[in-house]
Parts: C-alpha cells; structure tokens; sequence
C-alpha cells in the first residue's frame, strides 16, 4: 500500500507539524518514508509545502509527480487549488475553508471557496473558527489532521494519536491534551 501526500499552507500554520506527526506514526509503524519541504519565505507568511510519501514497499523518490497524489491536506483554500493539478483520479483535498488572506491581491473568498468546491472530493471545514470555539486556537492543524485521517488509510486514527502524545511530549501534557482534542474534533467532523 502506498499513499502520496501534500501537504501545503502558509508559514506558521503548522503544516510542518502535520508533517512531523504523520512521520512519527508512518516510523512506529514501520512503514517506508520520503518527505521533500519547500519553505517559501516561510517566517513571512509564504507558502510551505510538503511532499510526504508513505509506503509498504521501499521508496525510490521524495518527490510526487503531477498526477499522482492520493490526498492534499490543506491549511488553506488557495493553497489547496495550487496543488491541485497533482492529484490522482479519485484522489480528495481536505482544507480549512478559512482564508489567510497575506498578499494584497488575494482572490475573492466565495469565489475561491466555489472553485475548489466544484472539484469532486473534497472536505472542507472553518478549522480556526472551531479551534477557538473548543479553545484550542494553537490547534487548528490537528483538526485538520483529524479531518484527513479518514483519508490516509495506510495509518489509523489511533496511531496519529500516539504519534501527537510523542511529538508533543517534550511540551507538556496541557499541550498534548490541547492537540488530542482538536484531532478529535477534526476526526468526528469529518464523519
């Protein structure tokens, strides 16, 4: 089994951490792993994205070509439309339908909400708005993760959540238990 993943948004969202957390859960369960990061001006609000290839068999190539990604995980809708020329036939996009709205010539939101809607599978939720909601506003990409864990499939959702608890440990366990909610309420969501 195989699963091809990007994984995009702006600099400090915490796409990175997605990352490090499907990592973490891909390691413990012994799966084979490439990631590629581009940071563009991330400390600015530019974009970051994230090949993150996972896989039973060995992997040749950190790189996913046009065409063949399984999921895009988003942190947000115009970054999700960027990428969406890499998706595979049948492939779904889960993004936050919030704007990060950091160029001045930023598209209209309807607009953009519309088009990426159009495209056939495709998952979107207010991800910051229920994070503040539930009180976990440093949070909103493990929503996020909680969203698209469903469509992983390769790891289950137990598995990104040992992988969160160890990621997260160093910081305490307040932070741990802020994280865990938020994939839950990600995860519940979505179904």
């Amino acid at each position: 089994m195989k699963k091809d993943i990007i994984l995009c948004g702006v600099g400090g969202q915490g796409i990175l951490s997605i990352a490090t957390v499907i990592g973490e859960a891909a390691t413990q369960a012994g799966l084979q792993l490439k990631q590629a990061e581009v940071h563009g001006m991330s400390q600015r609000g530019g974009d970051v994205q994230s090949n993150l290839r996972l896989s039973t068999e060995p992997i040749y190539s950190d790189l996913i070509a046009r065409g063949s990604a399984d999921l895009i995980i988003s942190m947000e809708p115009m970054e999700a439309l960027r990428y969406v020329g890499y998706l595979a036939p049948g492939a779904w996009t889960v993004s936050s339908s919030e704007p990060f709205v950091n160029i001045p010539n930023y598209p209209d939101t309807d607009s953009l909400l519309a088009e990426l809607k159009e495209r056939q599978n495709v998952e979107t939720l207010p991800i910051e708005a229920l994070a503040r909601e539930h009180q976990v506003p440093k949070s909103a990409n493990m929503i996020l993760l909680g969203m698209a864990a469903a469509h992983l499939e390769i790891l289950s959702p137990e598995a990104l959540r040992q992988a969160i608890s160890a990621v997260f440990a160093r910081k305490g366990e307040a932070i741990v238990a802020a994280n865990l909610k938020a994939f839950d309420l990600g995860l519940n969501a979505a179904k």
